[in-house]
């Protein structure tokens, strides 16, 4: 039978407040996009807003030029979206073949994908943008999306060959008796299996090329396809900061990724439980 305790009276109060000061951030976040721009410079951070102002939200979705927010919005899907495809589609194939290979070549080619992982993407920048810039890759969301493929490419290559190592060829070779190429059993038969770790790519992959910065400020800096997080930084300034439109943009920046991991989290539980099971 539970008994209620003073230990488990003062347990219970450490983890409300333990929680309260986890959400105190949010709440920040969303009292100051709701006070006018005035308010937002003056009051306190903490203080409740007067009214609810939604000035801030307005200003940011209606805005124009090069660091539309809209506009913002529409390259950062983009962006994210043709990254997850291309790491998807070919993250699965190499480590599909690593996986089944058993060549000396493909272990080798393994370790070196484990390097890729440790090794900071940020060494490689400076000629990575000269070689972009020379072909042609900075300023457009298709470089962006080379780029993504390229860095994030070791990652989901790791995924992908930890679950494909755990998984029987009788799938294949059962296809490949019901007369599918082997093209085909991997596309119908060996990939929708893999739906755990395409889900666990798919989300950790949107997270970064979602929420990226750096990469995005200096390969599309000066041209018309700014991301949103670039385009945040556009209501940062020397002596004032417009707090109010900031925080409304990042709370429109958290709408699209929390509603896609709420369509994916099942597969990105599973493809973590699997790993460790694994």
């Amino acid at each position: 039978m539970f008994r209620y305790t003073k230990f488990t009276a003062v347990r219970e109060v450490l983890v409300w407040v333990v929680t309260l000061i986890g959400l105190l951030p949010l709440y920040i976040l969303i009292a100051t996009s709701l006070k006018s721009d005035q308010e937002a410079l003056t009051s306190s951070a903490v203080a409740p807003p007067s009214g609810l102002d939604f000035g801030a939200f307005i200003a940011v979705l209606t805005s124009t030029g090069r660091n539309s927010i809209p506009m913002s919005i529409l390259n950062s899907v983009i962006i994210t979206a043709g990254s997850i495809l291309g790491l998807v589609l070919f993250g699965s194939v190499a480590a599909y073949v690593i996986a089944r290979r058993t060549r000396r070549w493909t272990t080798i080619t393994y370790y070196l994908v484990l390097i890729a992982i440790i090794l900071p993407a940020q060494l490689g920048t400076v000629p990575l943008y000269i070689g972009a810039r020379t072909i042609g890759l900075t300023g457009s969301a298709f470089g962006m999306i080379v780029l993504w493929v390229g860095i994030l490419m070791p990652l989901s290559v790791f995924l992908y060959a930890s679950f494909f190592r755990g998984l029987s060829t009788e799938y294949e070779e059962a296809a490949v008796i019901d007369g599918a190429s082997p093209v085909q059993a991997f596309f119908r038969v060996v990939l929708p299996l893999m739906a755990p770790a395409t889900g666990t790519v798919a989300i950790l992959a949107g997270l970064i090329v979602w929420n990226d910065f750096f990469n995005s400020l200096i390969f599309l800096g000066g041209s018309t396809t700014q991301t949103l997080p670039v385009a945040m930084y556009t209501y940062v300034g020397g002596l004032v900061s417009a707090w109010n439109k900031i925080f409304a943009v990042v709370i429109i920046s958290m709408i699209p990724i929390l509603l896609f991991y709420m369509f994916a989290q099942k597969r990105f539980i599973q493809g973590f439980a699997g790993g460790l099971k694994g």
